[in-house]
């Protein structure tokens, strides 16, 4: 099924090479068809890139032409080889490589031996589903998949000796294979289990169970082991070994092959077969995936701006649905690993007997506040209210809510307790179907020296390089950290935590509050002003503190981590989003700060507002020493800061210029300019061109949005009805032309709208933000104090 573009499509092609402005034109096109699933593909990371894949899809099967490392692997636009088509591709999870070849079997010799060529010009990728021709083998591929399987489509050539192998002795992404088992069912099906081993950031193994399933019959099932072929196989099992069906292609040169996946056992990878993909009919899983998407898609509608903007923006939020995994069964059977062993548990059914909830595998919820957590619970409150009840989940497995899960168990990726503010804003939205009580002990005892806070980066064995010991002391964490010898984890920067868990502190009191809590309110309030800790009014920025109290040295404000975690002092003193009134004071009020923030912008600009348009380059030293960021989760809320200082029209202009010159385009290597993280930088890209962000994630008693100029004529959001009773909020703009970004007037369902913001209950009631814009600056239009969004100490 080799894919073309139409001739209409051609033609609006043309017209936007000529910058000519076509939305109408392609006003009826669906959502999932706009997404460049190339976009930024050069610079991919090992979950990066998706194709073949469900929304959360625990299968994501796409092409690997780097098969090692969880960086710069995967799908690689630049790269010449394709090396394996594996099914997974999630944080720190890998698994099932497979891969087609004719003619004399080379597999046992690796996939740099039997891989092949291939070429962009034969290739098709779409939402759902991915083609490639191997050219090498002369061997058409076609992949689609629904959750939990996927699906091959093979066209080979006139051939007595075609292959399908299994290569259980390569490394896959994040991790080495260890021992495989797999059993021969059938001359059509095997079934089997492969443990992917340990890794620096995943504790213990994760082993995947399979079922394969051709649409023929094989003449033969071969093995190898260590790199020498043994002939046919009825079972094999053991390290470094691989199978292959082989077969005839002369009397049909098409073969389809189903490979269905499980984290608990072949007979639950057999179930998850059966319930999802009982038939034949490729085409019709392809078009069941596309719908799947397009109705998450088509919740947000825009019209206006380029055909580039509008396919750019359904990318940013496609990406936004992508990377964090689905781990349990269709019955809802998981692994849970906690304890360092295997443990098959049960999620909770509903009443209708069907699992309540899945369970996940995820990146850290670092910067999620800015982004994923401020979209999914206004636009996807289901699937925000689904990671609540997995996380509590884990919580009652293992006793920690985690930051980022991974195969069962914890990773403690990243610092603080980043699922905190996630938490607690699904419960001030609403969404409240889960285990509130379990919920609020679990997050009080990651706040506590026992907890998540305590652990910094992949700390599995011990709890100290969190510092909690000494940010409930003293009020800060110390850097550099003298308990940071007893560790080798990674970002035991204590000013980046000591900021981070000020933020947090603040989220776990408001949960307080509106739970009566009023002691822990109040604790948790008192420890929010942390912060305040870290300020050296003689430098004017936040800075080291050592365990003495005195300030760390050399002062290096642009010296990248040393104290900041992922960021400098620069980057980090912005962090405070919970009290920005308060921020504004330590720097001598609000105008002072938003023209100390506007210089930062305005240094920025040079450097395109990011390290560098790629992760490799972007690590340098160097490319580090820049005053904001947009390529990493720190400095994601700066530009909306202005709303906060009284000058709103500045959010206005720098949220266009980030959007512009990291936002944009849908180049396969260029698009997030450093580490989109499975959906934070979708998230948040969507939400600038929109218009609307969370400075404090809406963790709040009674959440806000702020505003700023949309990047499209109208957005039209379409509201869950089992948690938002408002139908459909609209946000339009008048005179939204070539450089009108600044707003003029605003009004919310008619009535005049003085201030840059308004709260979460009006949005999901429905109705319409109308937005006059200009291409000068309204320096009048909430620009009062009185008129900024809420803040701590306001």
């Amino acid at each position: 099924m080799k894919r073309s573009f139409s001739p209409l499509v051609r033609f609006v092609t043309l017209f936007i090479s000529l910058g000519v402005t076509l939305s109408s034109v392609l006003s009826g096109a669906r959502a999932v068809d706009l997404v460049e699933p190339l976009v930024d593909s050069a610079n991919s990371r090992w979950f990066f890139f998706n194709s073949a894949s469900r929304p959360f899809g625990m299968v994501n099967l796409s092409p690997d032409m780097v098969t090692e490392g969880a960086w710069n692997s995967g799908y690689r636009y630049k790269e010449d080889r394709i090396r394996a088509f594996s099914h997974i591709h999630g944080w720190q999870l890998s698994g099932i490589p497979v891969f087609p070849t004719i003619g004399e079997f080379k597999g046992h010799l690796g996939s740099d031996t039997y891989g092949s060529r291939y070429s962009h010009d034969r290739e098709t990728v779409e939402v759902g589903y991915h083609q490639v021709y191997l050219e090498d083998g002369d061997i058409s591929v076609e992949l689609t998949s629904t959750t939990r399987v996927g699906f091959h489509r093979y066209t080979f050539p006139e051939s007595d000796a075609c292959q399908i192998l299994f290569d259980f002795a390569t490394y896959l992404g994040p991790g080495d294979t260890g021992p495989a088992r797999v059993q021969v069912v059938s001359s059509r099906e095997l079934e089997g289990v492969v443990e992917m081993i340990p890794t620096l950031r995943r504790p213990t193994p994760v082993r995947v169970h399979f079922v394969a399933q051709l649409d023929r019959d094989a003449e033969a099932v071969m093995g190898w082991r260590a790199g020498r072929l043994i002939g046919e196989v009825q079972a094999i099992e053991g390290e470094d070994i691989g199978v292959y069906f082989q077969f005839a292609s002369n009397a049909n040169p098409v073969c389809q092959m189903k490979v269905a996946i499980s984290y608990v056992s072949v007979e639950q990878a057999r179930r998850n077969l059966a319930a999802e993909l009982p038939h034949w009919s490729f085409e019709s899983v392809v078009e069941d995936s596309k719908r799947e998407w397009d109705e998450l898609l088509s919740r947000i509608e825009v019209e206006g701006g380029t055909l580039d903007q509008r396919r750019r923006f359904y990318t940013d939020l496609w990406h936004a649905l992508l990377g964090r995994r689905i781990v349990s069964d269709v019955d809802g059977q998981y692994s849970d690993w906690t304890s360092g062993v295997q443990r098959v548990r049960q999620v909770p059914l509903n009443t209708g007997g069907q699992p309540a909830f899945a369970m996940y595998n995820s990146d850290s919820f670092w910067g999620a506040q800015w982004t994923i957590q401020t979209l999914w619970q206004l636009v996807y409150p289901e699937i925000a209210e689904a990671f609540v009840n997995s996380l509590v989940q884990m919580y009652k497995d293992g006793g920690l809510i985690p930051r980022g899960p991974s195969g069962g168990n914890y990773t403690y990726v990243m610092t603080g307790a980043s699922s905190t503010p996630f938490i607690v804003a699904a419960y001030m939205k609403g969404l409240r179907n889960f285990d509130v009580e379990a919920a609020y002990e679990g997050l009080k005892k990651n706040h506590s020296i026992e907890g998540m806070m305590a652990r910094a980066g992949y700390e599995h064995t011990t709890a100290v390089g969190g510092g909690m010991r000494f940010y409930v002391e003293k009020g800060y964490v110390p850097y550099p950290n003298p308990d940071g010898h007893l560790t080798e984890a990674f970002h035991k920067d204590g000013s980046g935590q000591t900021l981070e868990y000020a933020y947090q502190d603040w989220a776990l009191s408001q949960f307080a509050m509106a739970l009566g809590r009023e002691e822990d309110a109040a604790l948790y309030g008192s420890r929010a002003l942390n912060y305040r800790n870290l300020w050296n009014a003689e430098l004017g920025w936040m800075w080291n503190r050592e365990v003495d109290g005195s300030w760390h040295e050399p002062l290096d404000i642009l010296r990248y981590h040393n104290g900041w975690v992922e960021s400098n002092a620069v980057q980090a003193t912005w962090y405070v989003p919970h009290d920005t009134a308060g921020l504004a004071r330590l720097m001598g009020g609000r105008a002072a700060a938003s023209d100390k923030l506007n210089e930062s912008f305005e240094v920025a600009k040079y450097h395109g507002f990011v390290s560098s348009k790629s992760h490799d380059k972007e690590k340098t030293a160097l490319n580090r020493r820049v005053t904001i960021n947009y390529g990493n989760q720190p400095s994601m809320q700066t530009a909306m800061l202005f709303n906060h200082f009284a000058s709103p029209w500045l959010t206005q202009y720098w949220s266009r210029e980030v959007v512009e010159e990291v936002y944009s385009g849908v180049s396969p290597y260029y698009g997030y300019s450093g580490d989109e993280d499975q959906g934070l930088m979708g998230a948040l890209a969507v939400l600038m061109k929109i218009g609307l962000f969370s400075m404090r994630g809406g963790a709040a008693v009674d959440p806000v949005y702020e505003i700023t100029s949309p990047l499209f004529d109208r957005v039209r959001i379409a509201l869950h009805p089992q948690y938002y009773p408002g139908g459909v909020f609209h946000i339009e703009c008048e005179d939204n032309i070539e450089g009108h970004r600044y707003i003029q007037s605003a009004t919310l369902n008619g009535t005049p709208l003085e201030q840059p913001w308004f709260f979460h209950r009006e949005l999901v009631g429905g109705g319409v933000l109308q937005l006059t814009l200009t291409n000068q600056p309204n320096r009048d239009w909430g620009a009062a104090p009185h008129q900024a969004p809420p803040s701590l100490t306001d």
